[in-house]
C-alpha cells in the first residue's frame, strides 16, 4: 500500500516550540512504546508501518522541512517537496504524480492519503490499512475514512452517509456547522471528516489530466503556483459522485492547539520544570537550560524556547494564532538533517550558533559569499574539510573559513560545535552547495 502524509503547516499554533521550519508534527512529546519522546510525524510513520510492514510512505512538504523530516524517520521515507505552501489539493495532486512518474507505482495500486497530525491508537491505522481492500473491490472511485463523533463539535467537517453501516456511500458534505446543526447530523449517522482519502492511482491521475494541462511530474512542479489553491474535499470529495465512507469507532484526537496537546502529551512537564503542590492540570515544556519554577498555576501551557514564552490559560490557546503571527523574528532552533542548530545570540554583523551533529553524519559541502564563519568544536570529533584540505578536528580546534570558501564537517562521533558568523549580510538564502 501506498501512503502520502501531508506534513504542511506554518509553526503557528504551538508556538513557541513550532516555528516555519519546525511545525507542531516535529515536536517530541509524546512517547513510543519504548518510552522514549516521539514527534506526531514519528508516531504516524511507526503505527502506519505497524499496522503494514510493506507500506511505502511519501511525505509531502515544504523544502524547508525536508531535513527535519530526514532527521526525524530517517532515509527510507520518500519525500516530495513542494514549491511552495498552497491547500490540500495542490499538494495531492503533486504527491500522486510523483509516485506515477518518478516512482514508477502503477495506476491499479491503491493510495491513502493521511494528515500528519491526529492522535489516535493503532486500530486506526489498521482500519486505514483496510482501506485497501476496500478500494480493490471498485465499488467506488473515492473511499473516505470517518470518525464516528463523541459530540456535537463545530470544528470539524462532517460527512453524512447514506445509512449507519460500517461502509455506507456518501450522501453529503458538511464543512464545520454550528452545534444546533451538529446535533442534527449525528441523528443522522454523520462521522467527522478525518482527511483520509483511499482511490486507485490512476483515478487521481486522470482527474488531474481533466483539471490541469500538464505532461508529467516535473511539469506540474513547474506548474504548481498555478494550481487551483483549493482543498481536496472541494476539488475533488466533494464533486465526485462515486464514493463512499467507512466507519471508525476509536479515539481520535486532532492536535490541533495547545489544549489538545496537554491531554496527549507524555509528561506533565518535560525539562528544567518544579512544578509546587498548587499547581494543578497545567503542563510545562521547557526547552531553554533554565530552570522554570511554577507555582500556583491553574489550567494553563506554559512553553519556552529560544524561540520565545508562552503563558496562557489552556482555552485561550486556542486563540493564540493572530498574536503570534505579529512576532516577526527568525526561526532560532533548526532540526538538520545532521542535527540541530540552536542561534544563541544575533546582533548587526554576527550571529552565533551552536551546531549538534549526529555521530556518521556531514553537513553539505557549501560556501557563503557574504560571510566568514568560526567554528569552535566543543565535544566529539570529525573531520573538516575546507577548499578540498582535510583536517581531523576535536574539542579544542578552532577552523577559521573565510567567504567564498568550501567547507563541511563530518561527525564520527556525536560533536557540539559553535559557530560564530561575520558578514554584512547574514542570511539562509546565501549558500551555495557543492559535491565534495
Amino acid at each position: 500500500m501506498n501512503v502520502i502524509i501531508l506534513s504542511g503547516g506554518s509553526g503557528k499554533r504551538l508556538w513557541p516550540l513550532s516555528n516555519d521550519i519546525r511545525s507542531k508534527q516535529f515536536i517530541p512529546l509524546l512517547k513510543n512504546e519504548r518510552g522514549e519522546y516521539e514527534s506526531m510525524a514519528q508516531r504516524v510513520c511507526r503505527q502506519l508501518v505497524k499496522a503494514d510492514p510493506e507500506v511505502r510512505i511519501t511525505i509531502a512538504t515544504s523544502k524547508s522541512q525536508v531535513s527535519t523530516i530526514h532527521n526525524q524517520v530517517g532515509e527510507d521515507v520518500s519525500v516530495c517537496v513542494e514549491p511552495s505552501r498552497r491547500d490540500t489539493f495542490p499538494a495531492i495532486a503533486l504527491a500522486a504524480a510523483y509516485l506515477h512518474d518518478e516512482k514508477g507505482v502503477d495506476g491499479s495500486e491503491c493510495v491513502v492519503v493521511c494528515p500528519v497530525d491526529p492522535f489516535v491508537e493503532d486500530d486506526y491505522y489498521e482500519t486505514v490499512h483496510a482501506l485497501e481492500g476496500f478500494v480493490k473491490e471498485d465499488r467506488a472511485n473515492l473511499t473516505l475514512l470517518g470518525v464516528e463523533p463523541t459530540y456535537p463539535s463545530d470544528k470539524y467537517g462532517y460527512i453524512i452517509p447514506e445509512n449507519g453501516e460500517h461502509v455506507s456511500d456518501v450522501r453529503e458534505f458538511c464543512e464545520k456547522p454550528d452545534t444546533r446543526r451538529a446535533k442534527e447530523y449525528l441523528e443522522q449517522d454523520a462521522l467527522w471528516n478525518s482527511g483520509v482519502f483511499a482511490f486507485r492511482l490512476q483515478y487521481l491521475i486522470g482527474k488531474l489530466h481533466e483539471m490541469v494541462a500538464y505532461t508529467d511530474y516535473r511539469d506540474l512542479y513547474a506548474k504548481f503556483d498555478t494550481l487551483p489553491c483549493t482543498s481536496f474535499d472541494y476539488a475533488v470529495a466533494e464533486r465526485e459522485t462515486s464514493l463512499q465512507v467507512v466507519r471508525y469507532g476509536g479515539e481520535w484526537k486532532d492536535i490541533g492547539t495547545w489544549n489538545m496537546m496537554a491531554e496527549v502529551m507524555a509528561d506533565v512537564a518535560k525539562g528544567n520544570v518544579i512544578q509546587d503542590d498548587t499547581c494543578h492540570n497545567t503542563q510545562v515544556v521547557n526547552e531553554l537550560d533554565m530552570p522554570i519554577l511554577c507555582m500556583g498555576c491553574k489550567d494553563m501551557v506554559i512553553a519556552a524556547s529560544c524561540d520565545g514564552i508562552l503563558v496562557t490559560d489552556k482555552e485561550r490557546s486556542g486563540y493564540m494564532k493572530p498574536y503570534v503571527e505579529k512576532i516577526r523574528d527568525k526561526a532560532r532552533y533548526v532540526e538538520k538533517s545532521w542535527g540541530t542548530y540552536t542561534v544563541i545570540d544575533m546582533q548587526p554583523g554576527a550571529m552565533t550558533v551552536k551546531a549538534t551533529l549526529t555521530a556518521g553524519s556531514r553537513m553539505k559541502y557549501h560556501s557563503h559569499e557574504q560571510r566568514d564563519e568560526v567554528w569552535n568544536v566543543i565535544s566529539g570529533r570529525g573531520r573538516c574539510v575546507v577548499d578540498g584540505m582535510e583536517q581531523f578536528v576535536r574539542p579544542g580546534d578552532v577552523i577559521s573559513i573565510a567567504a567564498g570558501c568550501r567547507h563541511t564537517l563530518i561527525a564520527e562521533t556525536d560533536m557540539s560545535v559553535v559557530e560564530v558568523q561575520i558578514g554584512t549580510e547574514i542570511s539562509q538564502k546565501d549558500k551555495k552547495v557543492f559535491v565534495l
